[in-house]
This record gives C-alpha cells, structure tokens and sequence, in this order.
C-alpha cells in the first residue's frame, strides 16, 4: 500500500513545532535559575542559537553575580559555535574586557585571534583578516609566552603566512602570463624579500631571471643592453642565495645569453663608432 507523502511531513512538522513551544515557554520564564539551567542543557547538547537567546536574556539577571563570568564565557562561545565569527571575535574581546583577570583568559585571548583566522578569505579576495589573524596570534605569542597555544598559534601564523604567499605568487605570475615581465620581475623578487623561509624561493628566483630576460628581449634596441644587465644582476643574486640549487643551471642559460647579447651589443656600439 502507497501512502501519500504528506503523511510523513505532517509527524515531522508536529515535532518541530513542539520543539519551538517548549522553548518558547522557557524563554518567556520569568524565573532566572530555571533559564540558566535550560540554556546550559541546550549549551550541552550543542543547540546553540537556543543557548544563545537565553544567555543573552539573562545578562540582566545576572550581571554582577559570581555565574556571570561562566554565563558570558558560554555565551560568546555560543556564536562562535555557530559559525558566526565576526561576532564571535568582537563577544570574546569585550569578554576580556569585562574579566581580565579571568582563568579564560588566555584562552579566550587565543579564540579571539582565531576567529579573525576562520574569517579568512578565498584567496583571490582580500586578506585583511588573515593579516588580523596573524599579527594577533603573534601578539598572543608575545602576551603568553608559556602558553601551551603557542604551538597552535605558530601553526596558524605559519599557514597566514603561506596563504598570503600564494596569493603574492598568484599576482606575480598573473603579470607574467601577461606579458608584463618588468612588473612580474619585481613581483616575484619581492616574494623572496617577503618570504625568505618559503620552501619555493629558488623557483621565485628563477622567474625574477627569465622575467627580466624577457622584459630585455622585448625592448628597444637602445634600451636593451641595461635590461640585460639586469638578467645577469638577478642571475648573481640567484647563485648567491641558492648556490645548490637543482634551477641555477636554467638560470645560468638566461645568464649566458644576456652576457653575449650585451658583447653583441657592445660590439655593434664600437663598429658604428669607427665609421665615422
């Protein structure tokens, strides 16, 4: 026997709508201790926005007695569980604010940092929150120096640090997709100045090299010999930073040829110069 479907949504409606007049109920008690106790049941068992309204109602009850710090601490934590970090961030600084002596301290101090760091972007957008994240994850490093969080705190700098390393590298190789090898070679020559402790340096190097090659390659003739100068100043600052490394043979060609296209060059220069 087939059964309409509505006779299964009609069980499933019933339940919800029961859900939402119990705690309709408790949210209209005007008894406080009853509240607290049943925004720390829905606390528990991880029904958050429920938590989060009676927390929030209680704040007047509450204020200035000794179960205000944990009915504030779960409250900010409450948003934060919610995915709503931004008001997660702004609850646990002011937390720190109204308890600064509290034994959360620390520990809010780190999830304030952090969740500028779960607001961080896609990378093709603006970074200002990973930049947040890190520059507070530092801070928190410098406040709490035997922390047990420093460890995670240096991880999530790490990781801003290699997020904003790959969108500079995106931005650089865009340029050079492009055809803007000036602009590329300062681009990835900054990524090396930026981010010396970047396991992808020699690869940065090596296109400063060829991006300047190209860059020389496609000017004027009287422009040329200075820009493949260039080449062979960037090969030298390659060879000087990664002596070993498995690119320096790529980079020595662009180094060779510009050598000899300045010769050529010169060469030109002082058999015109004996013409006249």
């Amino acid at each position: 026997m087939r059964f309409p479907k509505y006779l299964f949504i009609i069980p499933l409606l019933a339940f919800l709508l029961a859900g939402c007049s119990k705690f309709s109920k408790v949210e209209k008690s005007k008894d406080a201790a009853y509240k607290l106790q049943k925004a720390d049941e829905y606390y528990a068992k991880k029904k958050y926005r429920n938590a989060q309204v009676l927390y929030e109602s209680l704040f007047s009850a509450y204020k200035g007695s000794d179960k205000f710090e944990e009915l504030y601490y779960k409250w900010a934590y409450s948003y934060y569980y919610q995915e709503l970090y931004r008001e997660a961030q702004q609850y646990f600084k002011s937390f720190l604010e109204t308890f600064p002596n509290s034994k959360y301290a620390e520990e809010i101090d780190y999830m304030r940092a952090y969740s500028f760091y779960k607001e961080s972007p896609r990378l093709e957008l603006e970074q200002v929150n990973t930049v947040k994240a890190m520059n507070m994850m530092q801070t928190f490093i410098n406040t709490h120096p035997g922390s047990p969080r420093i460890k995670e705190a240096t991880e999530i700098i790490d990781k801003a640090r290699l997020k904003l390393e790959q969108k500079d590298y995106r931005a650089a190789q865009l340029y050079y997709n492009l055809g803007q090898f000036r602009a590329a070679a300062i681009a990835f020559d900054e990524i090396t100045d930026n981010y010396p402790e970047s396991t992808r340096g020699a690869e940065y190097n090596l296109m400063v090299v060829k991006s300047y090659y190209k860059f020389a390659r496609l000017s004027i003739k009287t422009k040329q010999e200075e820009r493949y100068a260039q080449v062979v100043q960037a090969y030298d600052n390659f060879s000087d930073r990664y002596p070993d490394s498995d690119l320096l043979k790529d980079a020595e060609e662009y180094n060779n040829i510009s050598i000899n296209q300045i010769k050529e060059i010169q060469n030109e220069q002082t058999t015109a110069s004996t013409k006249f």
